[in-house]
């Protein structure tokens, strides 16, 4: 009897122990096999936004449109091949994600100092991180270890994402959808206190809707005409659009908001409460943002024996 019951112990811990192994890590994840790993993503990530403040928007953005279709797998960086349709010409891509020849450089960079060790999706979420911080929002421990795919979906990109024209009650059932509560959901909204939309996005909303400040739709009817100029950009966050910090939610209740999805989480709902507190309370929402951020770069990652490290983010080995 004894031995049956240790051997049954030993099952469960092997058991258990290849549960663990196929987790996520910490950031210490790559302190022996690269330890330069961290500081090579840190130091391109802030030259690159010291160049154009535009990109720490758009590198938390790559993460997030990674993340929500089929996990963080690095999939949205995959260019179009002969087997499949790439993400990045799904209609929330085109012509609109940007960055990806920052990761590029950043995996030159990595694939010379420690060829081979890491992967595309680890480097966008600790590039998601540096990207915050450098604009003076709060940090977090990235956990690493992720695995790249080696395909990718256009039909999952145009159906998951979510769209800039959602009511409330379909943002909730979509960030639902992916494990993420309301708070999850009002908190990583704010990422929209960083970055710019086109007036395609927004026309509809400054000349139709009506929760919308008045002086503040006047002043961007200049930049976003009734019928043209849809490429034309405006700051999601018009107080600061260039340092992350809680002006997003100030904006909301003063129904600044520039996006119908964004004005819907002040729009006399379930999530006004939230917002009311993140206006109010910057520390609670950088919390909350961080946990959040970290629930996401959890998304069904590729572990273990799973996909591969791409040598080149655009493609598979």
């Amino acid at each position: 009897m004894a031995f049956i019951y240790n051997s049954f112990c030993f099952f469960v811990a092997l058991f258990l122990f290849r549960i663990a192994s196929a987790q996520l890590s910490s950031d210490y994840y790559y302190a022996t096999r690269c330890p330069r790993a961290l500081s090579t993503v840190r130091t391109a990530v802030i030259n690159a936004v010291v160049k154009e403040h535009r990109m720490g928007a758009s590198l938390l953005r790559l993460h997030f449109h990674d993340c929500f279709v089929n996990g963080c797998d690095a999939s949205v960086l995959l260019d179009d091949t002969s087997n499949f349709t790439g993400e990045k010409t799904a209609l929330p891509n085109l012509n609109s994600l940007r960055g990806y020849e920052v990761i590029d450089t950043i995996k030159s960079q990595l694939e010379s100092i420690c060829p081979g060790v890491v992967s595309c999706a680890d480097i966008l979420a600790i590039a998601a991180r540096d990207s915050v911080v450098s604009l003076g929002g709060p940090s977090w421990t990235v956990q690493l270890g992720r695995r790249d795919s080696t395909t990718a979906s256009l039909s999952a990109a145009n159906t998951e994402l979510p769209s800039p024209s959602l009511d409330v009650n379909d943002l909730i059932s979509a960030f639902s959808n992916k494990g993420f509560t309301v708070k999850d959901l009002v908190a990583l909204s704010g990422s929209h206190t960083m970055g710019q939309a086109k007036c395609a996005l927004f026309r509809d909303r400054i000349y139709n809707e009506t929760n919308i400040n008045s002086e503040f739709a006047t002043s961007l009817k200049s930049n976003c005409p009734s019928s043209g100029s849809d490429d034309n950009l405006s700051p999601l966050d018009v107080t600061s659009p260039v340092f992350f910090d809680n002006a997003y939610y100030k904006n909301l209740v003063n129904n600044k908001g520039l996006l119908h999805s964004d004005q819907q989480l002040f729009s006399g709902g379930s999530t006004d409460s939230q917002v009311t507190t993140y206006s109010t309370n910057p520390s609670a929402f950088y919390i909350d943002f961080a946990n959040a951020m970290l629930k996401m770069g959890s998304l069904n990652p590729l572990t273990g024996s799973n996909g591969q490290i791409r040598t080149n983010c655009r493609k598979i080995n």
